[in-house]
């Protein structure tokens, strides 16, 4: 194998492991996303039924309701 063409493995080689790490980046990236948005999606729920919650309790002591024929 002459010089040029080992050189050019090398690069070849030193590309590929950087794309392996970056992908490796990637992922990792991805599953902390994943992990945080199921997190978010969970807390939302709670709050939106803690709030419909407050809604049942305190309908009957909102006084600024509009009357029926709106």
């Amino acid at each position: 194998m002459d010089r040029e063409t080992e050189e050019r493995f090398i690069s070849v080689e030193t590309k590929l492991a950087y794309l392996e790490d970056f992908l490796n980046q990637l992922q990792e990236v991805s599953v902390e996303h994943t992990e945080l948005l199921e997190r978010l999606r969970k807390e939302n729920q709670l709050l939106a039924q803690k709030i419909g919650d407050m809604a049942e309790l305190l309908e009957g002591d909102i006084p600024n309701r509009k009357p029926p024929h709106y």
